[in-house]
Formats: C-alpha cells, sequence, structure tokens
C-alpha cells in the first residue's frame, strides 16, 4: 500500500455534530401485526432504515449462481418479484470494460422500479468496472472522477454521514451491495445470517485494532474518540496488536493488515460489520492480498475492500465511529456501510445489504399493552401520538418516557377500543432531550 500523499485540506472533521446527526426518524412505516389488537390499535413505528421492497435485486441470468443466489435472496426476504432485474452477459471475469458497463447501467436503469432505493449484487465477479468497483459504479454511474489519479483524492459521495432515510430520493443514488460467496451454500449461510440478526440487539463487542502496519492503521488516529463517544453504546476494545483470536462476541472488527491471522478462532455475531485495511482487500477473487470474503467465510454479515490501489487515504475506508453510529440507529448494513465512507469509488461493498439488528421491535405482551425494544447511540425520549387517521393531524398522548444510550425495554398501553367510535392510529416519535422536534 502506498502511503497517502495529498491529505491536505481534505480531512474528515469530527466533532460533537457529527455524532448527533442521527437522520429525521419522522418518517414512519405503518405496521400491522397479525393481532386484533393491533389490527385496531393501528401503530406508526419510526423509519430507521431501508426495507425489502425498497431493494432490486440484480441478477445476471447468463450465471447460474447469480440466478440461484438471487432467486432464494428474494424469497428469503420477501422481496417483490416486481424488484428483480435480470440482466445478460458473460460471467467469470474480474471486470466489465466502461463500454459493456454503460449498456448494463442503461438496462438497469429503465428496469428499476422508481421507488428503489438500493441494489443487491446476486454475483460476486465482476466486482469492478474499469478504475472503479462495482458497487460504486452502480450507484453513482461509471465516472472517473471517483478514481484516484497519482495517489490523489476522488469525487466524494454526498451519502457519507447522511441522515438521509431515502438515499435515491435524497442524493440521487441507490447504494449497492454484492451478495459475494464463492459457492451457492455460502451465500445462502450469509443471507441466512443477516435475515437472523434482524431486531435481535445482539451483546457484541467492537475491537480496533492498532496494528504494527502504520502505514494500513491510519484509522487509529479516531479510535479514542470513537470509544469516548460510543462507550455506554457498544463495549469497544482498542488493541495495539496484529490480531485478535478466541473472541466469541464479535460484533465489528476493523484492523489495518495484508493479511489477517486467526479469523477460524472468532466468533461474529449475526449482523456483524468487519473489514481491514489494505490496497486490495476488494478484488475479490483474485487478490495477492487477504481478500474481503474471507470476513464474509469466517462469519461477518458485511464488509469492504478497494478494488484498485487507494494509497492509504482515510476516506477511502470506512470510518469505524460512522458505521457503528448509524447501525445503532436501526439503520440497514448497506445504510450503515455507504455512509461510513466518503470516497467510496474505488471500494466495493459486500454481505447482506438488508440487516438489521438494531432496528426497533414493538411486541404486544397482552391485549394493548406492547413493549418496544429499542437502540440509541444517545439519550432522547420517546412520545405517543395519536390520530383517527394514519395522515393526521396527531396529537400528544400519555407520558414521554426517556430512551438512553444502547438497548432499551419501554412498555406503554392504549385504551380499549370503542366499536362504535372511529379507530385510532398511534405514532410513535422520538426526540432530542430538551428539543421537541420528533425524530
Amino acid at each position: 500500500m502506498k502511503l497517502a500523499t495529498a491529505q491536505k485540506g481534505i480531512g474528515v472533521k469530527f466533532d460533537h455534530r457529527f455524532f448527533a446527526r442521527f437522520g429525521a426518524l419522522l418518517l414512519a412505516i405503518y405496521l400491522v401485526a397479525a393481532t386484533p389488537a393491533l389490527a385496531s390499535a393501528r401503530i406508526l413505528l419510526p423509519r430507521t432504515g431501508l426495507t425489502p421492497d425498497e431493494l432490486a435485486v440484480i441478477i445476471n441470468d447468463d450465471d447460474p449462481l447469480s440466478r440461484q443466489v438471487g432467486e432464494y435472496y428474494q424469497k428469503a426476504r420477501s422481496i417483490p418479484a416486481s424488484n428483480l432485474i435480470h440482466i445478460h452477459f458473460p460471467p467469470g471475469r474480474s471486470a466489465l470494460g466502461k463500454d459493456e458497463f454503460t449498456q448494463l447501467k442503461t438496462a438497469i436503469d429503465l428496469a428499476t422500479p422508481a421507488h428503489i432505493q438500493a441494489y443487491a449484487v446476486a454475483w460476486t465477479a465482476p466486482y469492478r468496472v474499469g478504475c472503479m468497483s462495482l458497487t460504486s459504479a452502480l450507484a453513482f454511474g461509471f465516472n472517473e472522477e471517483y478514481c484516484s489519479s497519482k495517489c490523489g483524492p476522488t469525487a466524494a459521495s454526498s451519502y457519507f454521514n447522511s441522515p438521509s432515510l431515502y438515499p435515491a430520493s435524497d442524493h440521487r443514488l441507490r447504494p449497492s451491495m454484492m451478495l459475494a460467496g464463492r459457492s451457492f451454500e455460502q451465500v445462502k449461510a450469509l443471507i441466512d445470517r443477516g435475515i437472523s440478526a434482524d431486531r435481535q440487539f445482539p451483546a457484541g463487542r467492537a475491537y480496533l485494532l492498532n496494528t504494527p502496519d502504520k502505514t494500513r492503521s491510519v484509522r487509529a488516529a479516531y479510535f479514542e474518540k470513537t470509544e469516548r463517544e460510543l462507550r455506554d453504546v457498544f463495549p469497544i476494545e482498542i488493541l495495539q496488536t496484529g490480531a485478535i483470536e478466541n473472541r466469541p462476541d464479535v460484533l465489528f472488527y476493523f484492523t489495518g493488515l495484508p493479511q489477517v491471522p486467526q479469523l477460524k478462532t472468532l466468533g461474529f455475531l449475526p449482523g456483524a460489520l468487519a473489514d481491514h485495511l489494505t490496497s486490495f482487500g476488494g478484488q475479490l477473487t483474485d487478490s495477492s492480498q487477504m481478500s474481503s470474503m474471507r470476513w464474509l467465510e469466517a462469519g461477518a454479515t458485511a464488509s469492504y475492500g478497494t478494488v484498485m490501489e487507494p494509497c492509504n487515504h482515510v476516506q477511502k475506508f470506512p470510518f469505524p465511529a460512522i458505521a457503528m453510529f448509524y447501525y445503532s440507529t436501526g439503520a440497514s448494513a448497506i445504510e450503515a456501510y455507504w455512509k461510513s465512507v466518503a470516497w467510496p469509488g474505488e471500494g466495493v461493498f459486500i454481505g447482506e445489504p438488508l440487516a438489521r439488528p438494531f432496528a426497533p421491535r414493538l411486541r404486544e405482551i397482552r391485549p394493548n399493552h406492547f413493549a418496544l425494544d429499542i437502540f440509541s447511540p444517545h439519550k432522547r425520549l420517546l412520545r405517543i401520538e395519536q390520530s383517527t387517521s394514519m395522515m393526521g393531524p396527531f396529537t400528544s398522548f400519555g407520558r414521554a418516557q426517556p430512551i438512553g444510550r444502547g438497548r432499551n425495554l419501554l412498555r406503554f398501553s392504549l385504551p380499549e377500543e370503542d366499536g362504535n367510535a372511529s379507530p385510532q392510529f398511534y405514532r410513535l416519535q422520538i426526540s432530542d432531550i430538551g428539543d421537541g422536534t420528533p425524530r
């Protein structure tokens, strides 16, 4: 890996406002559970991340494994069949040419329903388009501004550290992630792992390693800030070592080495994010260094690596603090990872896109009595509002409840419905303490 030489004026600044950017959770999804009580007491949950109906799956019909993976993922995630996009090109190559990709991208754009916010790619190779990663080329279109020139910076992503819950609508890009694996069995295990992570609030740890390889450990400059800001949200260990081993609770693992040893000794929890900062980790099938796919094979649910020499610009790799922050808000793996990379043009995102370990979970514990599991990166308030219409207007109902950092279990009850009255809709709103603004 070459040392970055063009850092001046293009660094990423961190302050307290960065960690306060939670996103506008006012936008809600309509949840109707399969119980009489919830069917009558209609509850609007805060929107925290993408849903299966907003994800399109791109399948290469000339690749039998791509067809098998795409069909399994569509059924396993209950993705509408209308969200499947079928294209044709010869498989088995590391890279697509610019002109070939441009034709495929045109076909993909034409086949993409307007409401789609992100893509899942149902193959492992090709992973590159010219000097760009495939996932970035799908998001931005092929554009050499997203590629390095003489170890310099690249075009930035407007989605970086964004509170947006609708990337296509707000940023005119659709983040992409590859369902990568060497066999159907590997990809199936990855998909099943991502699904099993949903709303499980795994009690894992974050391991941030400052390795002896100082060129590849440039992210360590931000580790202490990460630990200070998120210590009450996730257990965090900052280690001065080459690797960890025999850890059963890995939820996040960020390091810098060309080869990461002892992966087989680790227990990755469902939903885990892990990557290593090195030059060619994103060369998935033919890297001279460790492929990012080794993380998935070891049990991680998503990873990242660069497909071209990036130099060690920290902006070209995930910022652990940002990935962990947005994941803790209930965002999906694809959203949290994409938001953590400032210059993603040369980096490929792989894993199960829709994994949402920290999405809110609502349960009815007895008629008209509910328990809400919710995770938060900082202190907030939960307010309940009611209306006779899903469209409002809504008015406050009951007392606000405090939300602490990390996992919370909140209980509330709703009045029994009067069969002669209009059905009530209830909306759960999250706001900062001392601020009446919903989030």
